[in-house]
């Protein structure tokens, strides 16, 4: 018997009167603050000939436009979780077996020792025995194998368990939850007018949202009766408040504005029952933990939870500890390194030389692609901020290049905009701020330029991040002043580790960058201690490590000390 639900009610109201409450109360919307997995069953590991009953789907391709009641507690469908199976060749894989495959794709896979041991990696989209429809739409765009995220993801998202994924950027993981979000939904029972999404995606951007909507549209497109609404600030809320009342099957959301929606209900939880957190630790970094775990501890009881995170800091674990059920953690790759496939230059110069330094790369990199009958390659320029943005972008454009800018500043239909025009070549160099950093999937970047580094060692991995995605190799530039030097240290660091075939490992996240910048504090003291000591003034010179012995045998001489200032 399908059980009644109450109301979304907002936090500031949940301890209002009953009265204030029930004016709250527009339409049915599930809430359940219980925020605990109902523990699914895990399919058995029998073996299938991959042919799975097409009656799980049999509600698919039809919706009803019967709007509920508005005046009475809606009755929610259950959410139905399907036992699927991937093929018989598949099921019959030992333990090695599976082992083996995990290592050639550099995966890592852990699950708690009280837990059913993770699906086996699958590498044919075939032996997934997805829906028919959507195997359709994998062929269509000439996808031919799941890359390593996707061959051992999808299996345990298709089973129903809660994962935590961590891969290298460009791995490919919004196919790895998109293709099992649409298989989950179309074993629903139909929409109606008013019912909230069957699934949800939560996104820290509206491009990173909209990159997902195009990929979820990407392997729907022969579902005609499977609606997806983007749910994203900067764009018509009268627009989203349609079809979210309409009824769809997929949300992709920014949290604040889904939130607003829930608020003013527009949308509903009642029928969510797989739910994906994307780059949540880009989410965690621009303040939406508050809305995410509203959204999280307010779910229905019965749901699957996917949480993606480019990094695994403390604040992650957390998160995953609290809402996800007995998680399978997949990692891809060294997460949270240099890409081994992208060249890093670091070259340094004054403050005032970057404008023209970063014009005589790009000039030369125009010369070099016109001799060899080649376009211009496309080119991310990142910088610290906003007003730097246009400026760049307006001294490219008056040197001939063809340059575009993207920053926060800019409205949502000229970011828009600019993203097309670089994905299509028309513009061939886009020059961003650090909302491009994350995210931003645009294939065929060749050459990702740091004209200002970042603060911190986690934003460089997810800028050059953009180049050398998917296998391919890219280059990076990244010019650095005085200031920058703890950074470089730690870049260097890196690349060193990287070609020495060894795990770079660092710490990330909100507590992990405070304490890399008061190291970077404290060294910059260091040096100013040192400069005052030698008497040449606070910060007028920063010494690098390799050339700190010529400073400590010249001060022994002059001071006469046994002890070095740079006694570390």
């Amino acid at each position: 018997m399908p059980a009644k639900t109450m109301s979304y009610v907002p936090p500031h109201l949940r301890n209002a009167s009953p009265t204030t409450v029930a004016t709250a109360r527009t339409h049915s919307v599930a809430l359940d603050n219980n925020h605990h997995h109902h523990k699914l069953a895990f399919a058995s590991n029998t073996t299938t000939n991959c042919s799975p009953s097409l009656s799980s789907f049999h509600n698919a391709s039809r919706r009803t436009s019967a709007a509920p009641p508005s005046s009475r507690i809606l009755a929610v469908p259950d959410a139905v979780f399907p036992q699927w199976q991937p093929s018989e060749r598949v099921s019959r894989m030992t333990p090695n077996q599976i082992e083996e495959v995990r290592s050639r794709l550099n995966l890592d896979v852990t699950v708690a020792s009280d837990s059913p041991p993770a699906p086996a990696p699958i590498e044919s989209f075939t032996d997934m025995c997805l829906h028919p429809s959507i195997m359709k739409d994998i062929a269509f765009h000439e996808y031919t194998r799941p890359t390593s995220i996707q061959a051992q993801a999808m299996p345990i998202a298709l089973s129903g368990r809660d994962l935590l994924g961590c891969a290298e950027t460009g791995s490919g993981k919004t196919a790895a939850f998109t293709i099992p979000m649409i298989q989950h939904c179309l074993a629903q029972s139909p929409i109606r007018r008013n019912d909230g999404p069957l699934a949800l995606v939560l996104a820290p951007t509206r491009e990173l949202a909209q990159q997902i909507e195009k990929e979820v549209k990407a392997f729907s497109r022969s579902l005609e009766s499977l609606k997806t609404a983007i749910v994203v600030g900067g764009t018509n809320i009268e627009k989203q408040r349609s079809e979210l009342r309409a009824g769809v099957e997929i949300a992709v959301a920014t949290p604040g504005r889904f939130i607003d929606h829930l608020q003013q209900g527009n949308t509903s939880l009642s029928r969510i029952s797989f739910v994906v957190l994307d780059e949540a630790d880009r989410m965690l970094d621009m303040g939406f933990e508050p809305q995410i775990r509203e959204v999280m501890r307010s779910l229905p009881e019965k749901h699957q939870t996917l949480l993606f995170s480019a990094t695994m800091p403390v604040e992650i674990e957390a998160l995953a500890k609290e809402y996800l059920a007995s998680p399978v953690q997949v990692k891809v790759g060294k997460v949270s390194s240099p890409t081994t496939n992208v060249s890093q230059n670091l070259v340094k110069v004054s403050e005032n030389e970057k404008i023209d330094r970063l014009l005589d790369l790009l000039v030369e990199d125009a010369s070099q692609a016109e001799k060899c009958g080649h376009p211009f390659p496309l080119t991310i320029v990142f910088v610290e901020r906003k007003t730097r943005c246009d400026e760049v972008a307006e001294a490219l454009v008056a040197q001939g290049l063809s340059a575009v800018s993207l920053h926060g500043g800019r409205s949502q239909s000229e970011r828009e905009a600019a993203l097309q025009d670089f994905r299509s070549s028309s513009t061939n160099i886009l020059v961003a701020t650090d909302v491009a950093s994350r995210g931003l999937d645009v294939t065929g970047v060749s050459h990702v330029i740091n004209l200002d580094l970042p603060k911190t060692m986690e934003d460089y991995v997810h800028r050059i991040g953009r180049t050398g995605r998917a296998g391919s190799t890219g280059l990076s530039t990244s010019f650095y002043t005085d200031r920058d030097m703890f950074l470089v240290a730690n870049i260097r660091k890196g690349i060193s580790d990287v070609e020495s075939g060894n795990t770079l490992t660092f710490a990330t996240g909100k507590v992990a960058r405070r304490k890399e910048k008061e190291a970077a504090a404290a060294q910059k003291e260091a040096n100013s201690a040192l400069s005052r000591q030698l008497g040449l003034g606070a910060g007028s010179i920063n010494i690098e490590d390799k050339y700190k012995f010529m400073i400590t045998a010249t001060n022994i001489k002059r001071e006469g000390a046994a002890d070095s200032a740079w006694d570390d």
